[in-house]
């Protein structure tokens, strides 16, 4: 048992984190049972619409037109509590907050997001913004890159992705496609345009992992994989990277000219650290309702999950509706009656004006909402990646609303790749 902290507060239901997933289950809460007491517990000023920054990164897209207040992202009767979770005692009903006050529950919901470990790449932290060195995983950073893009006059580009699970596990790639576009554009060549990947591959499900590999052909993009980026030294310009070689490192200093990195990521160290962790640190939860195993009433979403899907914002979309009619029934005391199938999306884009639109679900299966070959890049996607998704992640996702649905089903498709133009 642990000490009693000074104050604590109770709600029926307890929300962990203000972004995609903990707003859009607030908000569908409040919506289906008004008089539900809910709090959504996170420190933030802001909420971002992060699937965005790469568009910033490539010029596409203003930096300011991603952000809004949180408070405006919340239901005005949902209470807000703006501080950050420390610990998670599932055992006791409640979590503690980073100034020593408690807050007590009876269901929780955990969207606490992915941790982004800025400090695990030797010399990264103090060369990001300067030197060439940038990332479009950070609000403040996604102009530098385009600044980087644009002042790019030839050279060696590198861009990289670490091992493991990253949030939208197609943004260090689409980073390249953007500056690549951008570079053909302008009549530059680079000396050297590098994807320099700590993966097997360029991306996990086969079926776009093949059209993708003929996108960076089309740029002449050199993909080397099982490489990690370990440590950078700016102000050299000089990237180190680490492989294993007859089952020994081997280390490589590789010069650059514009560097965009993307960091290791876990789930964050209050979850790591808790009894609801899984073995690899996530939030332990069944794939299909969302509810942990050992505390039932305890749900989760998103990022900070064990749920073997990719990490995007879409998988939000159906991983909502999911907890939140499973959490209204076990309130009323009924048993799970809705199941999430693994659904996520990946909009790459191959170049300014078209996209890849990548849809699958649990163990890799293609999924497409449409009738069209899904590997290959197209401008009517384009408008859906720049326009439609925001419009809808603003005024739909997060307020709790829903739209018809395109059912998006397993499709069967031709073998072999067809020609792709990026």
């Amino acid at each position: 048992m642990s000490n009693t902290s000074t104050t604590i507060r109770k709600h029926t239901v307890a929300v962990i984190g203000a972004g995609a997933g903990g707003a859009a289950v607030a908000a569908r809460l409040r919506r289906q049972q008004a008089d539900l007491d809910i709090a959504v517990i996170d420190p933030s000023e802001h909420h971002d619409y992060q699937p965005a920054w790469t568009l910033v990164g490539g010029g596409a897209c203003r930096a300011q037109d991603t952000r809004r207040t949180l408070r405006d992202c919340l239901p005005a009767t949902v209470s807000h509590i703006a501080r950050r979770v420390v610990r998670l005692l599932p055992e006791e009903n409640r979590v503690e907050l980073d100034d020593g006050t408690s807050v007590a529950y009876d269901y929780l919901v955990v969207a606490a997001g992915i941790q982004i470990n800025w400090d695990a790449i030797e010399g990264l932290a103090e060369s990001l913004g300067k030197n060439g060195v940038t990332s479009n995983y950070r609000y403040d950073l996604a102009p530098y890159t385009w600044e980087l893009v644009r002042q790019f006059t030839g050279g060696t580009a590198i861009f990289t992705q670490p091992a493991g699970a990253v949030k939208c596990p197609g943004a260090p790639q689409k980073a390249l496609y953007l500056a690549a576009d951008h570079f053909r554009s302008q009549g530059v060549r680079p000396h050297s345009l590098q994807f320099r990947s700590a993966g097997p591959t360029v991306f996990g499900v086969p079926f776009y992992a093949q059209a993708l590999e003929k996108v960076m052909a089309a740029y002449d993009a050199d993909t080397r994989f099982g490489q990690n980026l370990v440590q950078v030294r700016g102000q050299d310009k000089i990237a180190v990277f680490e492989s294993v070689v007859d089952g020994q490192p081997v280390r490589e200093e590789v010069a650059y000219d514009l560097l965009h990195v993307v960091p290791p990521q876990c789930a964050p160290d209050f979850i790591r650290q808790s009894a609801l962790a899984d073995a690899n640190g996530w939030l332990e939860v069944d794939k299909n309702t969302l509810r942990h195993p050992r505390y039932p009433n305890v749900f989760g979403l998103g990022d900070c999950t064990s749920t073997p899907n990719s990490k995007t914002a879409a998988a939000i979309k159906s991983q909502a509706p999911v907890l939140v009619g499973n959490l209204l029934s076990a309130l009323r005391g009924g048993g799970q009656v809705h199941s999430y199938d693994g659904y996520a999306a990946c909009p790459l884009t191959t170049s300014r004006g078209k996209v890849l639109l990548a849809e699958f679900t649990y163990g890799g299966t293609v999924a497409p909402s449409l009738p069209l070959d899904p590997r290959v890049p197209r401008r009517l996607y384009w408008g859906l990646k720049r326009s439609f998704l925001p419009w809808f992640y603003w005024n739909v996702l997060i307020k709790g609303r829903s739209l018809p649905v395109i059912a998006h089903k397993p499709r069967q498709f031709q073998a072999g790749v067809p020609t792709v133009q990026p």
